[in-house]
Protein backbone atom coordinates (compact mmCIF):
# COMPACT_ATOMS: atom_id res chain seq x y z
CA UNK A 1 0.00 0.00 0.00
CA UNK A 2 1.18 3.53 -0.69
CA UNK A 3 -0.25 4.63 2.63
CA UNK A 4 0.07 3.53 6.24
CA UNK A 5 -1.54 6.56 7.90
CA UNK A 6 -4.70 8.57 7.38
CA UNK A 7 -2.89 11.80 6.57
CA UNK A 8 -1.16 9.99 3.71
CA UNK A 9 -4.54 8.88 2.35
CA UNK A 10 -5.78 12.46 2.43
CA UNK A 11 -2.63 13.76 0.72
CA UNK A 12 -2.69 11.15 -2.06
CA UNK A 13 -6.38 11.75 -2.73
CA UNK A 14 -5.79 15.51 -2.95
CA UNK A 15 -2.81 15.06 -5.26
CA UNK A 16 -4.62 12.63 -7.56
CA UNK A 17 -8.08 14.23 -7.30
CA UNK A 18 -9.66 10.96 -6.25
CA UNK A 19 -11.73 9.56 -3.40
CA UNK A 20 -10.65 7.25 -0.60
CA UNK A 21 -12.78 4.45 -2.01
CA UNK A 22 -11.30 4.69 -5.49
CA UNK A 23 -7.79 4.96 -4.06
CA UNK A 24 -8.34 1.76 -2.07
CA UNK A 25 -9.52 -0.08 -5.18
CA UNK A 26 -6.37 0.91 -7.05
CA UNK A 27 -4.21 -0.18 -4.14
CA UNK A 28 -6.02 -3.52 -4.01
CA UNK A 29 -5.38 -4.04 -7.72
CA UNK A 30 -1.66 -3.49 -7.17
CA UNK A 31 -1.53 -5.64 -4.03
CA UNK A 32 -3.49 -8.62 -5.33
CA UNK A 33 -2.85 -8.47 -9.07
CA UNK A 34 -6.61 -8.82 -9.54
CA UNK A 35 -8.82 -6.93 -11.95
CA UNK A 36 -10.89 -3.99 -10.82
CA UNK A 37 -14.04 -5.84 -11.88
CA UNK A 38 -13.26 -8.83 -9.68
CA UNK A 39 -12.32 -6.70 -6.68
CA UNK A 40 -15.50 -4.68 -7.03
CA UNK A 41 -17.60 -7.83 -7.45
CA UNK A 42 -16.21 -9.34 -4.25
CA UNK A 43 -17.05 -6.23 -2.26
CA UNK A 44 -20.50 -6.12 -3.85
CA UNK A 45 -21.06 -9.67 -2.62
CA UNK A 46 -20.13 -8.57 0.91
CA UNK A 47 -22.64 -5.75 0.71
CA UNK A 48 -25.35 -8.22 -0.30
CA UNK A 49 -24.57 -10.26 2.81
CA UNK A 50 -24.94 -7.11 4.91
CA UNK A 51 -28.33 -6.36 3.38
CA UNK A 52 -29.46 -9.93 3.90
CA UNK A 53 -28.43 -9.74 7.56
CA UNK A 54 -30.44 -6.56 8.08
CA UNK A 55 -33.47 -8.16 6.42
CA UNK A 56 -33.15 -11.35 8.46
CA UNK A 57 -32.81 -9.40 11.68
CA UNK A 58 -35.90 -7.39 10.88
CA UNK A 59 -38.10 -10.26 9.71
CA UNK A 60 -36.96 -13.49 11.37
CA UNK A 61 -36.33 -14.90 14.82
CA UNK A 62 -32.92 -13.82 16.11
CA UNK A 63 -33.01 -15.26 19.62
CA UNK A 64 -29.48 -16.39 20.40
CA UNK A 65 -28.64 -19.94 21.42
CA UNK A 66 -28.02 -18.70 24.95
CA UNK A 67 -31.46 -17.10 25.03
CA UNK A 68 -29.96 -13.90 26.39
CA UNK A 69 -30.65 -11.70 23.37
CA UNK A 70 -32.80 -11.34 20.28
CA UNK A 71 -35.60 -9.25 18.81
CA UNK A 72 -34.40 -5.82 19.88
CA UNK A 73 -33.77 -4.72 16.30
CA UNK A 74 -37.43 -5.43 15.51
CA UNK A 75 -38.56 -3.68 18.70
CA UNK A 76 -36.69 -0.55 17.79
CA UNK A 77 -38.06 -0.56 14.24
CA UNK A 78 -41.59 -0.90 15.62
CA UNK A 79 -40.93 1.96 18.02
CA UNK A 80 -39.66 4.05 15.11
CA UNK A 81 -43.02 3.65 13.39
CA UNK A 82 -44.72 5.45 16.30
CA UNK A 83 -43.09 8.65 15.10
CA UNK A 84 -42.04 9.63 18.60
CA UNK A 85 -38.30 8.89 18.67
CA UNK A 86 -35.99 10.91 20.89
CA UNK A 87 -32.96 10.68 18.61
CA UNK A 88 -34.70 11.21 15.27
CA UNK A 89 -35.75 8.77 12.58
CA UNK A 90 -32.34 8.55 10.89
CA UNK A 91 -30.56 7.61 14.10
CA UNK A 92 -33.29 5.22 15.22
CA UNK A 93 -33.27 3.37 11.89
CA UNK A 94 -29.48 3.05 11.91
CA UNK A 95 -29.71 1.70 15.46
CA UNK A 96 -32.43 -0.78 14.54
CA UNK A 97 -30.45 -2.14 11.61
CA UNK A 98 -27.21 -2.32 13.58
CA UNK A 99 -28.92 -4.22 16.38
CA UNK A 100 -30.50 -6.58 13.85
CA UNK A 101 -27.20 -7.50 12.22
CA UNK A 102 -25.50 -8.02 15.58
CA UNK A 103 -28.41 -10.22 16.67
CA UNK A 104 -28.08 -12.27 13.49
CA UNK A 105 -24.45 -12.81 14.44
CA UNK A 106 -25.42 -13.92 17.96
CA UNK A 107 -28.01 -16.34 16.55
CA UNK A 108 -25.38 -17.97 14.31
CA UNK A 109 -26.47 -16.24 11.11
CA UNK A 110 -24.24 -15.00 8.30
CA UNK A 111 -22.64 -11.59 8.68
CA UNK A 112 -19.58 -9.70 7.43
CA UNK A 113 -16.97 -8.98 10.11
CA UNK A 114 -16.49 -5.22 9.75
CA UNK A 115 -13.91 -5.18 11.17
CA UNK A 116 -14.87 -8.00 13.59
CA UNK A 117 -17.91 -10.14 14.30
CA UNK A 118 -18.39 -8.29 17.58
CA UNK A 119 -18.72 -4.98 15.72
CA UNK A 120 -20.50 -6.33 12.62
CA UNK A 121 -23.62 -4.19 12.99
CA UNK A 122 -22.23 -0.66 12.87
CA UNK A 123 -21.35 -0.31 9.19
CA UNK A 124 -24.46 -2.13 7.86
CA UNK A 125 -26.64 -0.09 10.21
CA UNK A 126 -25.18 3.17 8.96
CA UNK A 127 -24.89 2.21 5.30
CA UNK A 128 -28.21 0.51 4.66
CA UNK A 129 -30.31 3.02 6.57
CA UNK A 130 -28.54 5.86 4.70
CA UNK A 131 -29.06 4.14 1.35
CA UNK A 132 -32.77 3.94 2.00
CA UNK A 133 -32.90 7.55 3.13
CA UNK A 134 -30.87 9.11 0.32
CA UNK A 135 -31.77 6.73 -2.51
CA UNK A 136 -28.19 5.77 -3.35
CA UNK A 137 -27.55 2.79 -5.61
CA UNK A 138 -25.50 -0.25 -4.58
CA UNK A 139 -22.49 0.84 -6.62
CA UNK A 140 -22.23 4.02 -4.58
CA UNK A 141 -22.43 2.01 -1.36
CA UNK A 142 -19.71 -0.39 -2.47
CA UNK A 143 -17.32 2.52 -3.07
CA UNK A 144 -18.16 3.55 0.47
CA UNK A 145 -17.17 0.11 1.73
CA UNK A 146 -13.78 0.49 0.07
CA UNK A 147 -13.37 3.81 1.88
CA UNK A 148 -14.25 2.10 5.16
CA UNK A 149 -11.75 -0.63 4.33
CA UNK A 150 -8.94 1.87 3.81
CA UNK A 151 -9.65 3.42 7.20
CA UNK A 152 -9.79 0.01 8.85
CA UNK A 153 -6.50 -0.95 7.22
CA UNK A 154 -4.77 2.04 8.81
CA UNK A 155 -6.29 1.42 12.23
CA UNK A 156 -5.42 -2.30 12.17
CA UNK A 157 -1.81 -1.63 11.19
CA UNK A 158 -1.22 1.12 13.73
CA UNK A 159 -3.38 0.05 16.66
CA UNK A 160 -5.95 -2.73 17.29
CA UNK A 161 -9.22 -4.03 15.90
CA UNK A 162 -9.43 -6.93 18.35
CA UNK A 163 -11.16 -6.67 21.72
CA UNK A 164 -8.82 -9.29 23.13
CA UNK A 165 -5.89 -7.01 22.33
CA UNK A 166 -7.23 -3.52 22.93
CA UNK A 167 -10.69 -3.66 24.49
CA UNK A 168 -13.96 -2.73 22.86
CA UNK A 169 -12.48 0.58 21.74
CA UNK A 170 -10.64 -1.59 19.22
CA UNK A 171 -13.73 -3.37 17.88
CA UNK A 172 -16.64 -0.96 18.20
CA UNK A 173 -14.35 2.08 18.09
CA UNK A 174 -12.76 0.99 14.83
CA UNK A 175 -16.14 0.19 13.28
CA UNK A 176 -17.48 3.61 14.27
CA UNK A 177 -14.44 5.35 12.79
CA UNK A 178 -14.71 3.36 9.57
CA UNK A 179 -18.43 4.07 9.25
CA UNK A 180 -18.04 7.77 10.06
CA UNK A 181 -15.28 8.39 7.52
CA UNK A 182 -17.05 6.40 4.83
CA UNK A 183 -20.32 8.21 5.47
CA UNK A 184 -18.60 11.54 4.89
CA UNK A 185 -17.37 10.27 1.54
CA UNK A 186 -20.80 8.88 0.64
CA UNK A 187 -22.29 12.31 1.32
CA UNK A 188 -19.77 14.00 -0.98
CA UNK A 189 -17.38 15.27 1.66
CA UNK A 190 -13.66 15.61 1.03
CA UNK A 191 -11.07 13.00 2.01
CA UNK A 192 -9.76 15.49 4.57
CA UNK A 193 -13.21 15.75 6.14
CA UNK A 194 -13.51 11.97 6.16
CA UNK A 195 -10.21 11.69 8.02
CA UNK A 196 -11.39 14.24 10.60
CA UNK A 197 -14.56 12.20 11.08
CA UNK A 198 -12.43 9.19 12.01
CA UNK A 199 -10.60 11.16 14.69
CA UNK A 200 -13.82 12.63 16.06
CA UNK A 201 -15.36 9.17 16.27
CA UNK A 202 -12.39 7.40 17.83
CA UNK A 203 -11.90 10.06 20.51
CA UNK A 204 -15.39 9.26 21.77
CA UNK A 205 -14.59 5.58 22.32
CA UNK A 206 -11.09 5.71 23.82
CA UNK A 207 -10.85 3.43 26.84
CA UNK A 208 -14.00 1.44 26.10
CA UNK A 209 -13.49 -1.96 27.72
CA UNK A 210 -14.46 -5.39 26.39
CA UNK A 211 -16.51 -7.11 29.10
CA UNK A 212 -18.82 -9.73 27.52
CA UNK A 213 -21.21 -11.41 29.93
CA UNK A 214 -20.50 -15.16 30.02
CA UNK A 215 -17.86 -14.56 27.37
CA UNK A 216 -20.51 -14.32 24.65
CA UNK A 217 -20.68 -11.66 21.94
CA UNK A 218 -24.10 -10.53 23.13
CA UNK A 219 -24.19 -8.39 26.29
CA UNK A 220 -23.21 -5.54 26.01
CA UNK A 221 -21.88 -6.04 22.48
CA UNK A 222 -25.19 -5.86 20.62
CA UNK A 223 -26.32 -2.61 22.25
CA UNK A 224 -22.91 -1.08 21.62
CA UNK A 225 -23.36 -1.79 17.91
CA UNK A 226 -26.64 0.13 17.91
CA UNK A 227 -25.25 3.11 19.78
CA UNK A 228 -22.08 2.95 17.70
CA UNK A 229 -24.08 3.51 14.53
CA UNK A 230 -25.51 6.71 15.99
CA UNK A 231 -22.05 7.92 17.02
CA UNK A 232 -20.80 7.33 13.49
CA UNK A 233 -23.61 9.45 12.03
CA UNK A 234 -22.91 12.21 14.54
CA UNK A 235 -19.18 12.23 13.78
CA UNK A 236 -19.91 12.35 10.05
CA UNK A 237 -22.24 15.32 10.53
CA UNK A 238 -19.63 17.16 12.58
CA UNK A 239 -16.97 16.64 9.92
CA UNK A 240 -19.30 17.64 7.07
CA UNK A 241 -20.16 20.80 9.00
CA UNK A 242 -16.47 21.69 9.15
CA UNK A 243 -15.68 20.48 12.67
CA UNK A 244 -12.09 19.27 12.80
CA UNK A 245 -10.38 16.81 15.10
CA UNK A 246 -8.01 19.07 17.07
CA UNK A 247 -5.82 16.04 17.74
CA UNK A 248 -4.91 14.62 14.31
CA UNK A 249 -6.65 11.35 13.61
CA UNK A 250 -3.39 9.44 13.27
CA UNK A 251 -2.40 10.60 16.75
CA UNK A 252 -5.79 9.48 18.08
CA UNK A 253 -5.08 6.02 16.65
CA UNK A 254 -1.69 6.06 18.42
CA UNK A 255 -3.45 6.88 21.70
CA UNK A 256 -5.86 4.02 21.08
CA UNK A 257 -2.82 1.72 20.94
CA UNK A 258 -1.40 3.22 24.13
CA UNK A 259 -4.68 2.94 26.05
CA UNK A 260 -5.38 -0.58 24.84
CA UNK A 261 -1.89 -1.76 25.74
CA UNK A 262 -2.32 -0.40 29.27
CA UNK A 263 -5.77 -1.90 29.74
CA UNK A 264 -5.95 -4.68 32.34
CA UNK A 265 -6.50 -8.16 30.94
CA UNK A 266 -9.79 -8.43 32.84
CA UNK A 267 -11.13 -5.68 30.57
CA UNK A 268 -10.01 -7.29 27.32
CA UNK A 269 -12.58 -9.92 26.36
CA UNK A 270 -11.81 -12.27 29.25
CA UNK A 271 -15.20 -11.75 30.99
CA UNK A 272 -13.27 -11.29 34.24
CA UNK A 273 -14.22 -7.66 34.77
CA UNK A 274 -16.70 -4.92 33.97
CA UNK A 275 -20.32 -5.83 33.27
CA UNK A 276 -19.47 -9.53 33.15
CA UNK A 277 -18.62 -9.45 36.87
CA UNK A 278 -21.65 -7.53 38.11
CA UNK A 279 -24.06 -9.52 40.32
CA UNK A 280 -26.45 -9.90 37.38
CA UNK A 281 -23.64 -10.74 34.98
CA UNK A 282 -22.43 -13.51 37.29
CA UNK A 283 -25.98 -14.79 37.75
CA UNK A 284 -26.55 -14.98 34.00
CA UNK A 285 -23.26 -16.80 33.54
CA UNK A 286 -24.10 -19.31 36.25
CA UNK A 287 -27.56 -19.90 34.81
CA UNK A 288 -26.14 -20.57 31.35
CA UNK A 289 -23.57 -22.96 32.80
CA UNK A 290 -26.25 -24.90 34.67
CA UNK A 291 -28.44 -25.09 31.57
CA UNK A 292 -25.54 -26.36 29.52
CA UNK A 293 -24.74 -29.05 32.08
CA UNK A 294 -28.42 -30.10 32.25
CA UNK A 295 -28.53 -30.50 28.48
CA UNK A 296 -25.40 -32.65 28.57
CA UNK A 297 -26.89 -34.86 31.26
CA UNK A 298 -30.02 -35.41 29.17
CA UNK A 299 -28.00 -36.39 26.15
Amino acid sequence: MRFSHLHEISAICAEESTTIGRLMIQEQIQETDTTEEEIFRQMSDYYEVMKEAVHRGQTQDTVSRSGLTGGDGKRLAEYLRTGETCSGDASALAMAYALSVSEVNASMGRIVATPTAGSCGVIPGVFISAQERFGWDDEHMVYGLFAAGAIGYVIANNSFISGAEGGCQAEIGSAIGMAAGAMVELRGGTPEQAVHAVGLALKNTLGLICDPVAGLVEIPCIVRNGLGAVTALAAADMALAGVRSAIPSDEVIDVMLEVGSAMPSKHRETAKGGLAQTPTGKRLTESLTLNTLAKKDKS
